[in-house]
């Protein structure tokens, strides 16, 4: 019986990085996906990974094609992944007043949502002929409440949780575990950006290190760390009012364009 094998995407740095080398570390052959593929390859080889227990695929998540095309490159090339993780994804303020920040809009949907089922996908299939098989879904504790300038990313992650429950749904009389991980905020150099508090920072390894014991487990849902869902459960507790106070004067998420630049790639959830 051969080694299993993960499939990973945004897995040039931060999040995605970090979960590869604890699969790796595990003993299961990547297959990492992500646009920077010269990064990851770069990263392999200071890692001394050898390129056979490696594959690496160019895609843009947002475009349906290009992350199809690699998930079939995959399943050719390397076989059926055992674990499939949809990481990739793009956090960026908005201010729905300003016209330009509806075409951020569509573009954070178009990674962040459409984008992660187009990475199952090409697996689902497979996955359900074969009889198993686990599809991790990345959301965010973004997701549970919206906040003031992130509607766009808030909106979007509540959609994975959603989403990621509806798909559970239809796979699990298949053999095919769906989990969803809700990263708080995760220390990378993205994240230092940020203009506001960020509680229980986490470093990028002992996160995945508990995603990677949630995935084996096969749980359904779970937010990382434990300390950030409770807050959250919380917050969705709160009456509407109380929280629109508690909230009135944070700082906002940078809108595209504005100084750092707001765009951030799944770095540092939250």
């Amino acid at each position: 019986m051969g080694r299993p094998l993960a499939f990973i995407t945004g897995a040039s740095s931060g999040i995605g990085q970090a979960l590869a080398w604890r699969y790796h570390q595990a003993g299961w052959d990547l297959a990492l996906a992500a646009r920077r593929t010269g990064e990851i390859q770069a990263w392999a080889g200071r890692q001394r990974i050898d390129a056979a227990r490696c594959g690496v695929y160019a895609a843009d998540v947002a475009q349906v094609d290009s992350i199809v095309s690699a998930g079939q490159a995959c399943i050719a090339r390397q076989g059926v992944p055992d674990v499939v993780i949809a990481n990739a994804g793009i956090s960026i303020g908005v201010d729905t007043a300003m016209r330009e920040d509806l075409d951020v809009f569509a573009r954070l949907y178009a990674t962040n949502n459409v984008g992660l089922a187009a990475t199952f996908h090409p697996f689902i299939g497979p996955m359900v002929q074969r009889g198993s098989g686990t599809l991790v879904g990345i959301g965010s504790v973004a997701g549970i409440r919206g906040l003031p300038g992130h509607g766009a990313y808030c909106s979007s992650k509540a959609a994975v949780i959603s989403y990621c429950e509806s798909l559970r749904g239809e796979l699990r009389t298949h053999g095919v575990k769906v989990v969803t991980i809700s990263p708080g905020y995760i220390d990378t150099p993205l994240t230092r950006e940020n203009r506001y508090p960020m509680p229980f920072l986490m470093q990028p390894q002992a996160f995945a290190e508990r995603a990677f014991r949630t995935i084996e487990a096969g749980r359904s849902y779970r937010v990382i760390p434990w300390q950030m869902g409770v807050v959250a459960k919380l917050l969705r507790l709160l009456p509407n009012p109380v929280f629109d106070r508690l909230l009135a004067g944070r700082p906002r998420k940078h809108r595209q364009g504005s100084p750092p630049d707001g765009e951030r790639r799944h770095d540092g959830r939250a």
